[in-house]
């Protein structure tokens, strides 16, 4: 029988001004704020030495900054490539890590896939949305094995914190964060001071026993994480889990790691028998045409630490409507209203009277500057109806005065095209590398107008 624990003292804090209250109110006293304030523990003083969040992060004795130690701390591979390199070389040791996705999108598959590679690894399976018998189902329909891992359901933060420290497993997976709840707060399940507190002493206990935690967070309408921002910044690594549940193909995004590179990208496909990793992933970002078309360049972006080759589509057609359409997908929505202003000013190239869509194929989202150059080739090509080489990429930034601004990494983005058979390449000037890339010929422009006068054009 389950032994009752002393309710905590509660208070109420301001989300906008910060006060704290004794009672709920629907407007704050103090910045007149409505509905801004939360339920919260009160930290009751208590006699030097008793702090419950000592050692939150490790070790609270004092160290000069010279004398810590710097060996890399020892990793756990995944099994699967893509995931160890979205995670920075594989699984940190006492590290928690939040991913979030939209409904069905894979991530209970990807976790309980990641448990079961892990052999000879003692690991645990909180799930406080299915039962038992849903996941050891969906291990047997994936043909994982997985005897070595331990299940339990639970919601209960306290209890699930007992039985981890109990059972000791190396890595541990909460699904999900929104479902727990804590006996010192007398709010529902998911509200925003039950995820934040229930979040806080899950990082406390892996941080000061050196557990790996897998934490799944659900995600708003808007595709954000759900629940408080101090969400993201108590743990260590935020992956985003993006793609289309129909389709096939997942992406894996690391906005956060502090053991790794942030935006670093992992591509996987769903098959029936789970996620396998996607080694080559530019190959499935590049639509093979039967014959040219108009419309479309392929681009190399910068994701992480790795350049990825994805086509830019583009349709440019009469609008019948008196307020054209600007449609992106994939792309930031702004940036091309951006761009055609810049067309028409420096271009002389209007296309007010048009409506235009922007499409990049596979579903990724590009978000660096790199792709202006694509978008303003592929728009072009559709408006002019003109085709562009196939053996030919482009990357580059635009500036509103119509100058062509370098990117980061622009030798190693032309040598990954020459890989992959590219031989024509639409650059800024100032990424010309210095020496000539094999079988690869470079067309350096400075302004926009040096685009309208290419030779395709």
């Amino acid at each position: 029988m389950r032994a009752t624990m002393a309710k905590a003292k509660l208070q109420f804090r301001c989300q906008d001004c910060g006060s704290l209250q004794p009672k709920w109110m629907g407007q704050c006293p103090d910045c007149n704020a409505w509905n801004s304030l939360v339920e919260e523990t009160a930290s009751a003083a208590k006699p030097a030495g008793t702090n419950r969040f000592a050692g939150y992060a490790g070790s609270n004795s004092i160290q000069k900054l010279h004398e810590v130690d710097l060996s890399a701390a020892p990793r756990i591979s995944s099994g699967l490539s893509e995931l160890d390199r979205v995670m920075g070389g594989g699984i940190t040791g006492g590290s928690v890590t939040l991913i979030g996705g939209d409904p069905g999108i894979g991530k209970s598959t990807l976790l309980i896939q990641t448990l079961a590679y892990l052999q000879g690894v003692p690991a645990l399976y909180v799930s406080g949305e299915e039962s038992a018998q849903q996941i050891s189902m969906r291990a047997r329909r994936l043909g994982l094995k997985a005897d070595h891992i331990e299940l339990y359901t639970e919601t209960c933060v306290e209890h699930i914190i007992a039985t981890i420290l109990d059972k000791r497993p190396r890595v541990a997976v909460i699904d999900s964060i929104q479902t727990l709840f804590t006996e010192q707060l007398q709010s529902a399940p998911g509200s925003v001071a039950q995820v934040r507190d229930s979040a806080a002493q899950l990082v406390r206990m892996a941080k000061q026993h050196h557990i790996s935690l897998f934490v799944v967070g659900h995600v708003t309408k808007e595709g954000a994480l759900a629940g408080p921002r101090v969400l993201e910044h108590m743990v260590d690594t935020v992956l985003y889990f993006e793609g289309d549940p129909d389709g096939r193909y997942r992406v894996l995004r690391a906005v956060k790691n502090r053991f790794g590179a942030v935006n670093e990208l992992g591509i996987f496909a769903m098959t029936e028998t789970g996620l396998k990793a996607v080694n080559n992933p530019s190959a499935i970002f590049l639509s093979r045409h039967d014959d040219p078309v108009s419309g479309s360049v392929v681009m190399v972006s910068r994701e992480g630490t790795r350049p990825l080759l994805v086509e830019v589509q583009a349709l440019v057609t009469d609008s019948h409507a008196s307020q054209p359409r600007r449609v992106t997908v994939g792309l930031e929505h702004n940036r091309l209203a951006m761009l055609l202003a810049v067309i028409q000013r420096h271009g002389g190239i209007t296309m007010h009277d048009q409506d235009v869509f922007i499409n990049v194929v596979g579903g990724v989202k590009i978000a660096e500057t790199g792709a202006d150059l694509p978008v303003v080739l592929s728009a072009l090509s559709s408006f002019r109806d003109l085709v562009l080489p196939q053996k030919m990429i482009a990357f580059g930034e635009i500036g509103l005065a119509g100058e062509i601004r370098p990117v980061a990494y622009g030798e190693e983005r032309l040598k990954e095209a020459a890989k992959h058979g590219f031989k024509q390449a639409v650059i800024p000037h100032a990424n010309a590398p210095k020496k000539k890339i094999k079988g690869m010929e470079v067309i350096a422009v400075k302004r926009i107008q040096d685009i309208i006068g290419l030779d395709f054009f």
